[in-house]
């Protein structure tokens, strides 16, 4: 038979566990976005350096 502290802690690992799981996942996410926010940002700068240089020539 179980006793209760036993099933008390198996319940505060189980919950502290899933919680450093999510705590990962979400960094992981938060980490990808930043990642695609600056490509984005870094491919947007270089399309308006480029056409800067097209306008340029133009004239």
């Amino acid at each position: 038979m179980v006793s209760a502290k036993q099933l008390a802690n198996f319940g505060y690992k189980a919950v502290s566990s899933s919680m450093m799981v999510l705590t990962l996942y979400g960094s992981y996410l938060c980490s990808a976005r930043a990642y695609r926010f600056f490509q984005r940002r870094s491919l947007l700068e270089q399309v308006n350096e480029e056409q800067v240089h097209v306008d340029t020539v133009k004239d």
